[in-house]
């Protein structure tokens, strides 16, 4: 009974919301093991479930010492599923709304400096795989992909001749995003061997952008390896794509402090996800409001 309108709520996902795979994977994850704490609880339907299960449910889960993040993700998938059941009639309240979120630290990667992301990219690639690997580089740093973007990306997607890349984002949301000059030539000397490694095998390939050897699509996976390898072979500490997208984030904020552009070009649909993602300091909010603000500005010698 409990699972079946799981299952229900999972298949909304996926054909009216159009969630990723990944992300309709997290919510069933969350929501069949809070089905079976709930069975062990002798609750069998939904109407019986309240705001006490919930939050036991979720004080379990921090006493088995999963951190804040990962609470709140749980908690959210819970509190996603009850309006669900609230719409379809299933149940009246959702006993899930009355909960606090647990507060989480800010832990985002470090961005780069300007200098490591030059030595990162500034070589002569080798090798159609290296080539690959660089097109990669470039371009996550160019425009601040996510990595699940970055895959999913085809062929189509990019222009060369405008110097952009249609990304689908979150929520299949769909932007258009400038690509720099170096992650376009990384590109066109990528496009060069891309053909061979098409295989008849996997005709899907013939779509994707980036391929490995198979002739499949590239996986996240792959490409955090493959980046792993890249910053090892370039004498650097171990980088992941996330870094470069963080790296792209805080360099374009530094210098145009254009905090609605880099909402834009990171696909978040809260400017205060923007805010707390580029950690904007107090030393660089305090320059601009030095220069800005009429009451704060030098007076002119006289």
């Amino acid at each position: 009974m409990l699972l079946s309108e799981v299952d229900k709520f999972l298949s909304n996902l996926e054909i009216v919301k159009q969630l990723s795979f990944h992300t309709i994977d997290n919510y069933k994850r969350d929501l069949d093991k809070f089905c079976a704490f709930l069975v062990e609880a002798e609750i069998s339907s939904w109407e019986q479930a309240r705001e006490h299960e919930v939050r036991s449910y979720i004080n379990k889960e921090r006493r088995r010492g999963l951190n804040p993040r990962s609470l709140q993700r749980i908690l959210s998938s819970i509190r996603s599923f009850f309006n669900y059941l609230v719409d379809e009639n299933i149940i009246h309240l959702n006993p899930a709304l009355a909960i606090n979120s647990p507060k989480a630290a800010n832990l985002l990667p470090k961005a780069m400096d300007a200098d490591l992301v030059q030595k990162l990219l500034n070589f002569k690639a080798q090798g159609a795989l290296e080539i690959r690997d660089k097109a990669m580089a470039e371009l996550l740093y160019s425009s601040g992909l996510r990595l699940a973007e970055l895959c999913s990306l085809d062929l189509s997607s990019i222009s060369i001749k405008e110097r952009s890349c249609r990304v689908t984002g979150k929520g299949n949301k769909t932007r258009d995003l400038p690509v720099g000059r170096k992650a376009i030539q990384s590109i066109r000397d990528w496009l060069i061997h891309r053909s061979n490694f098409i295989k008849k095998e996997n005709p899907e390939g013939v779509l994707a952008l980036f391929l490995n050897n198979k002739g499949k699509r590239i996986s996240p996976r792959s490409v955090q390896l493959r980046l792993a390898k890249l910053s090892q072979m370039r004498g650097l500490p171990p980088i992941n794509p996330h870094m470069l997208r963080h790296s792209f984030a805080s360099h374009m904020l530094e210098s145009s402090g254009d905090l609605r552009a880099v909402q834009e070009m990171l696909g978040h649909s809260d400017i205060g996800t923007t805010q707390i993602y580029t950690k904007l300091d107090f030393q660089h909010l305090s320059k601009v409001y030095d220069a800005s603000h009429p009451r704060a500005k030098k007076k002119d010698k006289t």
